[in-house]
């Protein structure tokens, strides 16, 4: 009987040091070394800081990426996913952390993945600070790989934006989504054979958008009352939240552009209105709720970054609800 080694039993560490030699060019891009990482936090900057932290993955969008052998973009979605999270208090993204796990180690695949959390990154103006690769037979079917992302960011104590001071009246302003975004897809891939899949892989792998360079402006210039990331849950899952009690918002359905994707989905899926504003963004990939005479100026600087925006609805008097008008 040969004897055990690691490599046999399905881990090969000289793979994966040649992973770790052939993603440094990217990694050095992205201001990062592997495992460990250290970040020098600017604290002059601010009087009373407060780190935000978010965990997230990219869910099932990943079995499309697997299917059509395309894994720059899920790399983003992975940043996205996260750095939106963290803005939705007010706060800039600092740093980020990957997590990748696969059952067989496949360095062009897992290289593709590297250059999207790099490229969502300098997106979202955020340091890349280290990442952990691990390979895990048994775990994983052969091909198969998931993500995980890790990111801190801060925020002034007294600029935390907590949605306390929402009021009846405020306006709701929709922030253009890229598509599907990175959640809904068990639904999508149940809705879509493989091979529509195949064919509509554009549409599907668009990735996440990044807000953060444009709202972070907009905080700058303006009174953002609340911040919604529009992921899983959808409209009524996401709003309430960042309400206070006593209010809830109505939005006004026709209001906004919803993409084509939505309409696909919804009609070979016979699926009900509802249940889509629950799982999906509808069109709308963040919402800030503002002062009605600060609309304007907002959509106007929106603008400048090339971001379609619409009023979508208002602030009432209720019980932290949506209510879809």
């Amino acid at each position: 009987m040969p004897r055990l080694t690691y490599k046999r039993a399905g881990v090969d560490i000289e793979k994966a040091d040649k992973f770790i030699e052939k993603i440094k060019p990217w990694i050095r891009k992205g201001r990062t070394e592997r495992f460990a990482g250290l970040f020098e936090f600017a604290k002059d900057e601010y009087q009373k800081p407060v780190l935000v932290s978010s965990s997230d993955g990219v869910g099932t969008k990943l079995k499309i990426a697997i299917l059509i052998n395309k894994h720059d973009t899920v790399g983003i979605d992975l940043v996205a996913m996260n750095v939106n999270d963290v803005l939705a208090l007010g706060a800039k993204p600092l740093f980020f952390l990957d997590y990748i796990s696969t059952g067989r180690l496949e360095p062009n695949v897992l290289v593709g993945v590297v250059k999207g959390i790099v490229e969502g990154c300098k997106q979202a103006e955020c340091a890349l600070i280290g990442g952990e690769t691990a390979e895990m037979p048994g775990m994983y079917r052969i091909g198969d790989y998931d993500l995980a992302g890790f990111c801190v960011g801060v925020v002034e104590k007294n600029k935390i934006i907590s949605g306390r001071d929402i009021k009846a009246g405020d306006r709701v302003i929709g922030l253009a989504s890229n598509g599907l975004h990175s959640n809904g897809f068990s639904l999508v891939r149940k809705v879509f054979s493989e091979e529509e899949q195949k064919k509509m892989s554009k549409e599907l792998l668009r990735p996440t958008r990044i807000y953060v360079k444009a709202v972070l402006e907009l905080i700058k210039r303006f009174k953002i009352k609340g911040i919604a990331h529009i992921t899983g849950g959808g409209f009524y899952g996401k709003i309430p939240p960042i309400l206070p009690r006593g209010i809830s918002v109505k939005l006004f359905k026709g209001s906004w552009r919803v993409p084509e994707i939505f309409k696909l989905v919804q009609d070979k899926g016979n699926v009900e209105e509802k249940e889509m504003y629950k799982t999906f963004n509808m069109g709308i990939g963040m919402v800030l709720v503002v002062e009605e005479e600060s609309v304007e100026g907002i959509k106007k600087e929106l603008s400048k970054f090339k971001l379609n925006s619409w009023v979508i609805g208002e602030t009432i008097k209720g019980n932290r609800e949506v209510i879809m008008d």
